[in-house]
């Protein structure tokens, strides 16, 4: 007897969960139910209170929703005066971005020079950890390693990994975020070995070398890179630090806390969340849509060449069939995402004059237009902006980082903002989250096995 489900039969059962499972649209609104937590003016229905970050797009003025320039604040700052203070200075911002996250003030000289060395102290993985863990099941999805690997490390800690005391979960964090680069570029090389036939570079580590630099270093078979490019990368994770507590793998992050579980448990759970397309894995739509742009606009510098292709991705002729165009819109962000303000900014100046300039014109042009043709063709009169992900794919790109870790290096960032919310969740949460769900199934009286049809 074979024990695979044919295809026949696997139809039959999921044409049973289809007819037993839809649910009609129009009860939504009947029931008042707030899909994805957002209510019908797109803005988010309030779960809780945070000091750590305020991601600011709109105001509510006499009930009516009012685009203004997006903003987003850590712990008070604006990432704006983050960015220029460690540009200014000649200096890497992430670590200076963490301890600000984590303890909620900038650190002094010392206090930040201590932590780059706890950090330095804490990259190395567990003896035996990359074999075990990714030599013997590599993975084409780093992400998908990368959740795994956390969840792995409880084993190997020889703590209690169940103490949930602040200091305990302290370290906890501060280890997962020294390793987190070391974990997603081992995981890569094993997956060029195994799946790509590629050479299988293991380099060790450099004990001087702050986040944004050791994942070029680990990363390059020559091991070069120029302060320049370390400085844009350190931007990057920079800007993917935090993003606010309703921010789906955060949210994740903060629900499965507030159930009580461990660290490493919670942690995966929000690598998961931000691996969908809806979240961190937006960037690889917007490189992947930029191809096939560049690939069916003979003049990418003609206006109405690029207005045309737009329209045919809107009117679902062209792109993946989702009348999207990537990297356009946010939830939040109504006339700016000061990310892709920033990042747009740097990203244009290291690339003038290079080869790669074009395509960073193409995506101005794009943003540009978007919003234009979608009132025309749609008739959509909400103000919207491109994101984030409309130019980091491309940057990365330029840093030589392949398309496997685009989103991989938004969790790498990310962890520092998922620890500042667990650890506030633990100290302020105090109640399981558990929002209601309708019922809509009348009782039905049981009927015996010989008598059903």
């Amino acid at each position: 007897m074979s024990k695979v489900i044919s295809n026949a039969d696997m139809q039959n059962l999921c044409d049973n969960l289809r007819e037993h499972s839809r649910i009609d649209p129009a009860l939504y609104t009947k029931f008042h139910i707030k899909r994805g937590l957002r209510r019908s003016d797109g803005t988010g229905v309030l779960a809780g209170i945070t000091n750590i970050c305020n991601v600011h797009g709109y105001v509510v003025n006499e009930g009516e929703v009012e685009p203004i320039p997006g903003e987003l604040i850590y712990r008070g700052y604006n990432i704006y005066d983050l960015v220029k203070g460690a540009e200014r200075e000649g200096r890497y911002g992430y670590e200076e971005t963490v301890y600000l996250l984590l303890f909620g003030k900038l650190p002094t000289v010392d206090e930040l020079e201590a932590f780059n060395h706890y950090l330095s102290m804490h990259r190395a993985l567990p003896s035996g950890f990359v074999v075990d863990m990714m030599m013997k099941a590599p993975s084409k999805n780093i992400m998908n390693k990368l959740a795994r690997s956390i969840l792995s490390l409880y084993s190997y800690n020889d703590s209690d990994c169940e103490d949930t005391s602040l200091e305990s979960e302290m370290r906890t964090a501060i280890s997962l975020i020294a390793k987190m680069p070391i974990m997603m570029v081992n995981a890569y090389q094993v997956k060029r070995k195994h799946f790509d036939n590629q050479t299988l570079y293991m380099h060790p580590l450099r004990p001087d070398e702050k986040t944004a630099e050791t994942i070029l270093s680990m990363l390059r078979p020559d091991r070069q890179y120029t302060k320049e490019e370390a400085q844009l990368l350190d931007t990057l994770l920079m800007l993917h630090a935090e993003h606010g507590g309703g921010n789906n793998s955060t949210f994740t992050c903060r629900v499965l806390t507030s159930s009580g579980t461990d660290a490493y448990s919670a942690y995966s759970s929000a690598v998961c969340a931000l691996k969908g397309p809806k979240h961190g894995g937006a960037n690889i739509k917007v490189s992947a849509q930029l191809e096939e742009f560049k690939a069916n606009i003979r003049h990418w510098d003609n206006e109405g060449e690029v207005a045309d292709y737009i329209t045919k991705v809107l009117h679902k002729e062209a792109g993946d069939g989702s009348g999207l165009v990537y990297g356009m819109g946010h939830a939040v962000y109504t006339m700016s995402d000061p990310r892709a303000v920033i990042l747009k900014k740097k990203a244009f100046k290291l690339a003038e004059g290079k080869e790669i300039e074009a395509e960073f014109h193409l995506l101005d042009t794009i943003e540009r237009l978007t919003p234009q043709l979608m009132k025309r063709e749609r008739g959509i009169e909400k103000t919207i902006c491109a994101n984030v992900d409309m130019y980091s794919g491309l940057v990365y790109r330029m840093l030589g980082i392949p398309e496997d870790l685009y989103t991989p290096l938004f969790a790498v960032s990310r962890m520092a903002g998922w620890a500042a919310h667990r650890m506030e969740e633990l100290t302020t949460g105090g109640r399981i989250i558990r929002p209601a769900y309708k019922a809509l199934p009348k009782n039905k009286p049981y009927v015996k096995i010989e008598d059903r049809t």
